[in-house]
């Protein structure tokens, strides 16, 4: 890889870059790749983890340190996943709480942001045609069957902290795809969200080395894609970002719960409902326009930094 010469004021803006992609990645239904997309370092993010391979070691073996980190753009690497990382373990609780407290309006915001990433994604397909149309489509259907399974909960052994980690990531550098949904699937986004909280070293350690392990295959699966077909990639992501909607809807009815490992009961089966039925049907008070006025603030938010990145 070529060498960069990043100023300190980059290695800042790419450090809060790497922090909202960690916000993002901790919520589920919301994706880091998305974040770092649309803030322009997506590419970069791709490349430099694509250069983590037999390369770089034969590099430092024979030019030393160096060599290899410029190789792989190291310091750029550390400023981005220092932010993900402190982002991640800084707003484990605080998204823990709304998401149990003020459920309609964080879902809400969310549902804004993924609005917007979809309009920001899919502009990045120059020709509407045949077949990005039907990977588009496709996208949509894949993500509607995923987020309508009924996540459960798994019994926490150490060894699928690992696998979590290695499937889960490869969502996560996905646009449009969340890595905190895929876990929730896996029924393990909340022993991981528990063990960020309770700083549990030895598991968040098997969670990362997973991580690591998933990135560094599918970063390569994911850059031939992109360069072999761009604009069908694209559509397809911007798909899965349109289908996701489904589950951000704020408004949804309990259809049936089951209780978990540790004894607590929480939702199995989950229906979208307007938000008069919500009034009538939950009994709870379903503050359409502050609702109504979240999502408008995160389809602003994301189209703002877009905007920004432009320039």
């Amino acid at each position: 890889m070529t060498k960069r010469s990043d100023s300190k004021r980059d290695y800042i803006f790419l450090f809060l870059k790497g922090a909202g992609m960690g916000a993002a990645d901790v919520v589920p239904g919301v994706s880091g790749g998305t974040v770092a997309f649309i803030t322009g370092i997506y590419a970069r993010f791709l490349s430099a983890i694509k250069s983590v391979n037999f390369e770089a070691i034969a590099l430092l073996r024979r030019h030393g340190v160096k060599a290899s980190w410029d190789y792989i753009d190291g310091s750029f690497l550390v400023a981005v996943f220092a932010g993900l990382i402190t982002s991640a373990v800084s707003l484990a609780k605080v998204i823990t709480y709304l998401l149990s407290n003020h459920q309609l309006l964080v879902w809400s915001f969310f549902f804004g942001l993924i609005l917007a990433s979809f309009i920001f994604i899919a502009k990045q397909v120059k020709r509407w045609q045949l077949g990005t149309i039907v990977s588009c489509i496709t996208g949509a259907i894949i993500a509607v069957i995923i987020t309508s399974l009924a996540p459960t909960e798994a019994e926490p052994h150490w060894w699928l902290y690992f696998i979590a980690g290695a499937i889960a990531i490869c969502a996560m550098i996905l646009p449009g795809i969340s890595g905190s949904f895929i876990l929730l699937l896996l029924g393990m986004y909340g022993h991981v969200l528990s063990a960020i909280t309770h700083q549990e070293i030895s598991l968040i350690a098997l969670f990362m080395m997973g991580c690591v392990v998933g990135l560094i295959l599918f970063s390569r699966v994911l850059s031939w894609l992109l360069a072999s077909y761009q604009e069908v990639t694209f559509a397809l992501l911007a798909g899965f970002l349109l289908g996701s909607l489904n589950l951000l809807w704020p408004w949804k009815m309990v259809v049936s719960t089951y209780i978990s490992s540790s004894g607590v009961e929480k939702p199995l089966n989950q229906q979208n409902i307007s938000p008069l039925d919500y009034a009538n049907l939950v009994g709870q008070e379903p503050q359409t326009w502050l609702c109504v006025g979240l999502a408008i603030l995160g389809l602003i938010l994301i189209l703002g930094i877009e905007k920004l990145t432009a320039k």
